[in-house]
């Protein structure tokens, strides 16, 4: 994949801004959303975009050293839960209800046509060097 930068700049603008630790949440079409945190709608329609798609061009462009998802997803959703966890990512699970705590340190939080359960992550960020 060549790298060509993100092109909407409501997510660009934060990613450029973001700094070791700091936080950026793909969301399911479904997820509530703090009213105190900002979000971007990218869906569609459901199921568009996916969850992976956003989720792939993110870790693509962005450097991150932690991946929170909510432990619910390993049965609630075990088709996403083994693509993810077959991808080797520095991760840990809390409760879905923490999970929800955890929106509230974010940046951002990005809103997919994702229409399956728990297709949530919080992604940390790291540093380049």
């Amino acid at each position: 994949m060549q790298k060509n930068g993100i092109l909407n700049r409501d997510i660009a603008g934060v990613l450029a801004k973001l700094g070791h630790t700091d936080r950026i949440v793909i969301a399911d079409c479904g997820l509530p959303i703090p009213d105190e945190v900002p979000c971007v709608d990218l869906s569609v329609r459901l199921g568009e975009p996916s969850f992976l798609d956003v989720l792939e061009v993110l870790t693509f462009e962005m450097e991150t050293e932690n991946f929170i998802f909510a432990e619910e997803i390993k049965d609630h959703n075990p088709t996403l839960w083994k693509e993810l966890s077959g991808r080797d990512l520095p991760s840990r699970l809390v409760s879905h209800e923490q999970f929800k705590q955890e929106l509230l340190h974010a940046k951002l939080i990005i809103r997919t046509g994702e229409n399956t359960p728990y297709a949530n992550v919080v992604l940390q960020a790291g540093v380049i060097f």
